[in-house]
């Protein structure tokens, strides 16, 4: 039973926060080249929440995307978003889930926040230099800088829900 359990869970996880990060995009304010989203936040609270395992809820949040659902930033989908200005973050949230999500598991609940952080805004910016022929400068002031304060703002509360999560479990 308890497996049975366990998958249940996982299952009911990852919908949630597929559902969650989807709805994160479609709040979505135009900035700059790229719009301030909530998805990444739902990106760390699944690590906070699920662990390694929160990379299930992205990957299906991608894929649902690429399949044509309307789960993007501002409802939009398919392969043409990921090869636009915002793919990169997209594509980030993939590794930024997991490696997260072993931080959080490990208790790390700072540089679970920081790392997610880190690696989607690095993916964005490598993407962006890629498919806009940018530069570095160019990349970081139109993927990261805007959104720093926005992004401090969701990594501590990714924090302070972790701490308090594992509060109420022990």
């Amino acid at each position: 039973m308890y497996g049975d359990e366990t998958r249940a869970k996982t299952v009911l996880y990852t919908a949630l926060f597929a559902a969650l990060t989807a709805v994160g995009g479609w709040i979505s304010l135009p900035v700059f080249a790229v719009p301030f989203t909530l998805q990444s936040l739902f990106v760390i609270l699944a690590s906070c929440v699920m662990h390694k395992k929160a990379v299930y809820p992205v990957l299906l949040y991608v894929g649902a995307g690429l399949l044509g659902l309307p789960v993007f930033h501002n409802g939009l989908s398919g392969i043409g978003v990921l090869f636009g200005p915002t793919g990169g973050f997209l594509l980030g949230f993939i590794p930024a889930a997991f490696i997260a999500g072993v931080l959080f598991a490990k208790e790390k609940d700072i540089a679970a926040a920081v790392s997610a952080v880190l690696i989607y805004d690095a993916a964005a910016v490598l993407w962006f230099m890629l498919t806009a022929s940018a530069s570095f400068p160019a990349a970081f002031i139109a993927c990261v800088l805007p959104y720093l304060a926005g992004d401090a703002v969701k990594a501590a509360a990714a924090v302070l829900a972790a701490r308090r999560l594992r509060r109420m479990h022990d």
